[in-house]
């Protein structure tokens, strides 16, 4: 995992168990499983809007929201990243 998307894990899980008032975070894990998942879709649907005509900084910003997303997601489910790369790594065998 690279740095950066090691400590935004860390991040993510240290919400998670602290569950702080100001964080969007927590927000999200407050909120539940269909928050999280909605906020997936939306930021699919902003990363294909991106892509068919808006600048690449744009898409860039729509893909970092929609892996932020995802790991909170992965969080919630008690899942981990270093899972996510267990698989694909099967699948280049």
């Amino acid at each position: 995992m690279s740095e950066t998307i090691d400590q935004l894990w860390q991040t993510i899980l240290q919400r998670h168990e602290e569950m702080p008032d100001d964080s969007y975070t927590a927000f999200l894990f407050r909120k539940g499983e269909n928050e999280i998942v909605k906020k997936i879709g939306e930021e699919a649907i902003e990363v294909i809007v991106a892509a068919k005509g808006e600048t690449e900084d744009r898409i860039i910003y729509e893909m970092a929201d929609l892996f932020y997303h995802s790991l909170v997601l992965l969080a919630a489910r008690g899942l981990t990243w270093a899972e996510v790369e267990e698989e694909l790594a099967r699948r280049f065998k």
